[in-house]
């Protein structure tokens, strides 16, 4: 790579060149739109010649001004008239004036003109805009140049592609001739039939490929969404005994239902705690605390467990020199039991299965005895199933808990509207009844955490009014 030096001697150098002979090129072949570049600028003095084999006197001595008014004159040229003035011909330059023809000119002007919107949004500039290559580009452009170009020369040939064959069949075949049938869509025999005429009653209603053409058809439905989460009613209706002012049979019974539930629920505390209570023989007693401390003072007791260990080993060893490798007399002996033991057990199974034969009554009752019990236990999963329906599933981590009866006792009933005392929250209520119905998952309320600790600081004001 050349030196930045280097390259910006040579350009410094061009330009010198090119600005020594523009004045007596351009005057030549170029026609200029600046009046001072066709030689009216009377005051123009001669070029200074300095010395320029120095970096630092390159941009301070080098003048490309008319080097620059030359390119520009060049760009508006472009601009404005789509070429250079000096290369443009004759005839896109002047005219012939006859007379006769300005009056037509100035009717035709007059007529074709266009609207001043129009003007508004045409290019000022005439330079045409750049190519842009992106937008020519195609996916699999040379795969599709392929195939048009062989589809002209089969077309040369004469030969007719399939789809277009299939098309002319379907267009020469005549409508009636499988009239009733339903055909598919891209059968040829398929009669035509126009959704925009004017002809009513020749639209095929039943037909599924022109319900589905002219989005006739609703879409289907998942099953899925026919089936409710819960057979539990949205709203369930409280018991007579949660009334302002029940009988007393519903009363007490409503009383006997939240009496058990506290119960059972008392008995839950009870069972955890038993299971969370250290056992009695976990705890130590005066016995066990002084068997630990004589742990290790004793070793007549560590030498007989240690013979109490070697005992099984040496049995190992003395079973595994009595056992000794088999001849090959007993080998047979014992291969010949085994066979006999298999053909025995054979014949008992073929005289088994004829007997079966006259037992026929008996395999009918055993048939019949199992398809009641098969029945029994199809109707045993259909109830379980049906019971299933109305119960609360697992949908996420918690499990779901009754809310608690809102029951008021005897004594706090108010007997009228007026004296009622309000109990529960509706909102609860509703919530509670979502996550019964299986459309939420049981949830808690987040339980709020402190990041930082609560720093407490006595003011001045308050320790003064402590003293």
């Amino acid at each position: 790579m050349l030196s930045y030096g280097k390259c910006v001697c040579e350009v410094q150098s061009a330009i010198s060149n090119m600005a020594a002979q523009g004045e007596s090129s351009v005057a030549g072949n170029f026609l200029s739109f600046n009046g001072a570049r066709n030689g009216l600028n009377p005051g123009s003095t001669k070029r200074k010649r300095v010395n320029k084999n120095k970096k630092k006197s390159w941009n301070k001595h080098s003048d490309i001004n008319d080097v620059e008014e030359f390119l520009d004159d060049v760009r508006l040229q472009q601009r404005t008239l789509g070429g250079i003035l000096s290369e443009k011909p004759d005839d896109s330059l002047f005219f012939l004036d006859t007379g006769d023809e300005k009056k037509d000119l100035r009717l035709n002007k007059r007529k074709n003109k266009p609207l001043k919107i129009d003007l508004i949004l045409q290019p000022a500039s005439q330079i045409p805009a750049p190519k842009d290559i992106l937008s020519y580009q195609q996916p699999n452009a040379k795969k599709l140049r392929r195939i048009a170009i062989r589809a002209k020369k089969l077309e040369a040939q004469g030969v007719v592609p399939r789809s277009k064959r299939l098309l002319l069949a379907r267009l020469k075949s005549s409508p009636t001739r499988n009239a009733g049938k339903q055909l598919p869509g891209n059968d040829p025999g398929r009669s035509f039939f126009d959704l925009w005429g004017d002809t009513e009653g020749e639209a095929p209603k039943e037909d599924p490929f022109y319900l589905e053409q002219t989005k006739r058809k609703q879409v289907a439905r998942p099953r899925r969404l026919n089936i409710k989460p819960s057979a539990l009613p949205p709203v369930e209706i409280p018991v007579a005994g949660a009334s302002y002012n029940p009988d007393f049979d519903s009363h007490q019974s409503l009383l006997l239902q939240a009496h058990e539930v506290e119960v059972k629920r008392q008995k839950e505390e009870e069972r955890l705690r038993r299971q969370l209570a250290v056992p009695a023989e976990a705890v130590a007693t005066e016995e066990t605390k002084f068997t630990e401390q004589l742990e290790g003072l004793l070793e007549e007791d560590e030498e007989s467990e240690v013979e109490k260990d070697d005992a099984p080993e040496k049995g190992a060893v003395a079973e595994a020199e009595a056992k000794e490798k088999k001849t090959e007399k007993e080998r047979k002996r014992e291969r010949l039991i085994r066979e006999m033991k298999m053909h025995s057990i054979a014949q008992r199974k073929a005289k088994d299965h004829k007997q079966e034969l006259f037992r026929l009554r008996s395999i009918k009752a055993e048939l019949r005895k199992s398809e009641e019990i098969t029945a029994q236990r199809q109707q045993k999963r259909r109830d379980k199933k049906d019971a299933e329906v109305t119960k609360t599933k697992r949908l996420g981590r918690l499990k779901y808990q009754d809310p608690d009866l809102d029951v008021q006792l005897s004594d706090e009933i108010a007997g009228s509207l007026r004296k009622l005392k309000p109990e529960g929250s509706i909102l609860k209520e509703r919530f509670k009844s979502l996550q019964k119905r299986n459309l939420i998952e049981p949830r808690e309320r987040a339980k709020f955490k402190r990041k930082y600790k609560l720093k407490y600081v006595e003011k001045r004001a308050f320790k003064e009014v402590q003293l």
